[in-house]
């Protein structure tokens, strides 16, 4: 037992410290504990196998699913609407939301649906992610003391009341208590929010510009044009070399997106190539044609294509720059290098087009922008090209460095793009799998790993490379690493000793005393034993103590309950806290300058209210 708590505080000491990677000091801590015998390699490594990690990996996936998709910035802009970019309003509108969806779902579930959006939502509003992250893991807690089937911890009190032959607790026993809890901590994190990493600055930027920047920068959005194939245009089952239609009209066929899957309504989306000579054209094709308006009116005219207005959105999705850059196309820009052979040539003599399969959509020249009739532009040294296409092609592209030098990474920028098409089939997913953890008609874990595959199949994940690389392994082997913890504090004897003690000793001080040494119990054990099997060590621990002094159980119970969900002062305590530590870049010291005042101001309060609402 002494080898045991000596090795948990040396590793508290090196969390707090920040010295080692937390993730090492789980690690090493759990060799120390097989090396001393007091855990077999089994028991060890079991943390590996729990539910608990392979549903935050699982969630991990899903979070990612819910980013690559774009869903998640479609999400936060309506919440922008709502809340506008005010971070005191952003983070009670994240509070509020948080534990609401936590009365039904996991808290875990709650965080990892939540997490992508509110990233999103303080990247849009310029406010530091760090600065909502951990109110959202905190939120998520305080919303599962608001039900009974809100946190196990209240499941297990309920189990524990009635097998003592006390009555069942309703729905929204919880309910009083849960939002003076929460009440408390909203206004306790108001001010704890100063300890929060502040927005970073002076930094250097990136000197590449993105795909949107890029769009700005040539003023893209002004020339985009979009037309549709009718059923009684010409152009139906007829290729681009076919028609002719850049050289006849000065006009470049950029794009064509048509809609795929049309049998099933649920998962159809938008089938996006890049136009070649050989493109086929179907009739409900969208042409996105690069040039000016009077010229793609003429193209339109003459082929009997239908003009989308820029106020029609094509699947809710307005024509502009950002529809120059899509998880399968992008942009990029060319520099000509000082001993090009390109230099003095016509572009349509390029060969962009026919060896790469890129367009050349402007040329920057000096100050001037070249946009129109660029065929019979000849290019000169330092002109810088704006080229789109694959972002294969343009992967390609820039591997040839003799002629010319692609600015930036493509292969990094294409994964920035968001696959908005598919938001709508992330957005399925994540419904699917919140039916399925509130009606628990399959284990929790078994619901995430579901919508995490059906990520990857329905490509709302690009790659299965994607998949492993959206996974925050540093939280996993933290919390892989400390849950077999609990079950080498418990074999030791350790926690029912001290548990026992502190009931035994404090039972003559009355019993408001005795409820705050519950109380602090449970909430010091929440830090080091996951919260349901701290509840289960204490529950009937708190209730002989109880019937010992002959008093109600229940304020007890709700003090082993409420001590074990608000646990805020490590990130490895609660699964939520360790999910947001990566995407909000917290240390250990962090949780500890928020988490532990917020503890203890929880604690006082607790302990102060819960006789008002379960008298003695």
């Amino acid at each position: 037992m002494i080898i045991t708590v000596t090795i948990l505080a040396l590793a508290s000491l090196l969390f707090i410290s920040g010295i080692i990677r937390p993730d090492l000091v789980a690690v090493s801590a759990l060799i120390l504990l097989m090396l001393f015998g007091i855990l077999t390699p089994d028991e060890a490594l079991s943390g590996f196998s729990s539910p608990i990690v392979m549903m935050m990996i699982g969630l991990f996936v899903v979070g990612g699913g819910i980013f690559q998709t774009g869903l998640a910035k479609q999400v936060s802009r309506r919440l922008l609407k709502l809340a506008g970019t005010n971070e005191t309003t952003l983070l009670i509108m994240v509070m509020v939301v948080t534990a609401a969806f936590g009365t039904t779902v996991s808290n875990t579930g709650t965080v990892a649906v939540l997490m992508p959006i509110v990233v999103s939502l303080a990247t849009s509003a310029r406010i530091n992610p760090g600065r909502l992250l951990m109110p959202l893991a905190f939120a998520s807690s305080f919303g599962g003391t608001l039900t009974l089937i809100g946190t196990p911890p209240n499941l297990v009190i309920q189990e524990t009341l009635v097998s003592a032959g006390y009555g069942k607790l309703s729905f929204f026993s919880f309910t009083p208590i849960g939002l003076v809890g929460f009440m408390v901590g909203l206004v306790s994190l108001l001010f704890l929010r100063r300890f929060l990493p502040r927005n970073e600055t002076g930094k250097k930027t990136r000197s590449r510009r993105s795909p949107g920047e890029l769009a700005r920068k040539y003023q893209l959005s002004d020339n985009l044009f979009r037309a549709k194939v009718g059923a009684t245009s010409s152009v139906a089952s007829r290729t681009l070399s076919e028609l002719n239609i850049s050289s006849r009209f000065e006009v470049n066929i950029i794009e064509i997106r048509r809609k795929t899957s049309a049998r099933n309504q649920f998962l159809k989306t938008i089938d996006q190539e890049i136009a070649g000579p050989a493109t086929v054209l179907e009739e409900g094709d969208i042409l996105y044609i690069h040039g000016t308006f009077d010229q793609v009116r003429r193209v339109t005219k003459e082929y009997g294509l239908i003009l989308l207005d820029h106020q029609v959105p094509e699947d809710r999705q307005p024509a502009g720059a950002e529809q120059y850059a899509t998880a399968k196309i992008g942009i990029a820009e060319v520099m000509l290098t000082p001993g090009s052979n390109l230099i003095g040539k016509l572009v349509e003599q390029s060969g962009f087009r026919e060896k790469y399969r890129v367009n050349i959509l402007g040329i920057q020249r000096k100050d001037r922008l070249l946009l129109h009739n660029l065929k019979g532009e000849k290019m000169l040294f330092g002109d810088a090209l704006l080229v789109q296409g694959t972002w294969k092609d343009i992967a390609l592209l820039s591997a040839e460095q003799a002629d010319y030098v692609v600015i930036g990474q493509p292969a990094e920028e294409s994964r920035r793009v968001t696959m908005d098409n598919k938001a709508p089939i992330a957005a399925g997913i994540m419904l699917l799998m919140v039916v399925l953890l509130v009606t628990e008609l399959i284990p929790a874990v078994v619901s995430v790993m579901i919508a995490a595959v059906l990520m990857v199949l329905l490509g709302c994940v690009r790659t299965m490379e994607d998949a492993y690389k959206t996974i925050n392994w540093e939280s996993i082997l933290l919390i892989g690493g400390m849950l077999p913890m609990s079950t080498a504090i418990e074999k030791t004897g350790a926690a029912e000793l001290l548990s026992n003690s502190l009931a035994s000793s404090l039972g003559s001080y009355g019993p408001v005393v005795l409820l705050a040494g519950v109380y602090v119990t449970t909430s010091v054990f929440t830090l080091f034993i996951s919260n349901t099997a701290c509840a289960v060590l204490l529950a009937p621990i708190a209730l002989n103590a109880a019937a010992q002094l002959g008093v109600s159980p229940y304020p007890f119970m709700f003090a082993v309950s409420i001590g074990a969900s608000m646990c805020f002062a490590s990130p490895f305590s609660t699964p939520p806290n360790a999910l947001v530590m990566s995407a909000g870049r917290y240390t250990f010291g962090d949780y500890i300058k928020v988490g532990l005042p917020l503890q203890v101001v929880m604690g006082i309060v607790m302990v102060s209210v819960l006789p008002l609402f379960f008298p003695f």
